[in-house]
C-alpha cells in the first residue's frame, strides 16, 4: 500500500473478468490501497454484477484489503457470507436501509471497518446522526448501478459539506468519492475534500496498463 495522503481503490466492476486476478495483482504492485468490489442484486439498483465467490478468488491472490460496496436491497442478510469469503470493510447505502445503525453496529461486530455511502440526490447531513460509528463515508457521484458514467459536478459542494462534518465530528473517517473518476474529475473531488478515489475504467481499460493508468490519476491529483 502507498503513503500517499490520497488512496486509490480500483473498482474491479471495470476490469476484464476473463483476467480478473492478473488484473488485480496488476493493481497491487501498482500501489492499490484497496481493491473495490461492487456488489448489485438487480433490485436496488438495476443490474447485477458479483457475490462472494468473486470475493473468495481474490482473498487467494492479493493481500490487499478488500471492500465490498453493498448496492443491494437486505444487505444485513449478505454480510456474514461476504464476510467469510474475506471482505476487510463494507459499504451500506444509507437509501432503503431500514436500520442502519444496526446494520453498521452488525458489520463492526464482525471486526470490519464500515461505512455509509449517499446517491448524488442524497444530502449529506443524514450522515450526521451515524457518523460517530463509521470509519469512512461515502459519496457517489453517479447514480449507483452501471461503471462508465460521467462525474456529476452538482455532487461537488456535498462533498465538500460530507468533508466539514467529518473534520467536526469524527475527524480521521474516511471520505470515499465513487464514479466518473478520471484525470479530470480526481482533482476536482481532492480540492473538495475526498481522501480516496474509487475509479474503474480509469484504471482498468484497454488503452494502457493497470500501472500506467494509476500513475495516471496520481500525477493528476498532485498538480
Amino acid at each position: 500500500m502507498t503513503t500517499d495522503p490520497v488512496k486509490l481503490a480500483p473498482s474491479i466492476l471495470a476490469a476484464d473478468f476473463a483476467h480478473l486476478g492478473d488484473q488485480v495483482l496488476e493493481a497491487e504492485r501498482a500501489g492499490a490501497d484497496r481493491i473495490h468490489a461492487d456488489v448489485m442484486d438487480g433490485h436496488f439498483v438495476p443490474n447485477l454484477s458479483m457475490g462472494p465467490m468473486i470475493i473468495r478468488s481474490l482473498r487467494t491472490v492479493t493481500r490487499l484489503p478488500l471492500e465490498a460496496h453493498l448496492m443491494i436491497s437486505n444487505p444485513d442478510a449478505f454480510v456474514d457470507e461476504f464476510a467469510r469469503a474475506g471482505v476487510d470493510s463494507f459499504l451500506v447505502h444509507w437509501e432503503g436501509n431500514n436500520n442502519l445503525s444496526r446494520t453498521v453496529r452488525s458489520i463492526k461486530a464482525l471486526g470490519k471497518r464500515v461505512g455509509v455511502a449517499i446517491n448524488p440526490a442524497t444530502s449529506a447531513a443524514v450522515l450526521e446522526e451515524i457518523l460517530q460509528d463509521l470509519d469512512q463515508v461515502l459519496v457517489m457521484t453517479v447514480n449507483p448501478g452501471f461503471g462508465h458514467q460521467s462525474f456529476l459536478h452538482g455532487t461537488l459542494p456535498k462533498i465538500t459539506r460530507a468533508r466539514r462534518m467529518i473534520d467536526r465530528i469524527k475527524p480521521g473517517c474516511g471520505l470515499v468519492v465513487d464514479g466518473g473518476i478520471d484525470a479530470e474529475t480526481a482533482p476536482l473531488a481532492v480540492a473538495a475534500g475526498a481522501d480516496v478515489l474509487v475509479a474503474g475504467s480509469a484504471i482498468f481499460n484497454d488503452g494502457e496498463s493497470v500501472i500506467a493508468a494509476m500513475e495516471r490519476l496520481r500525477s493528476a491529483i498532485r498538480l
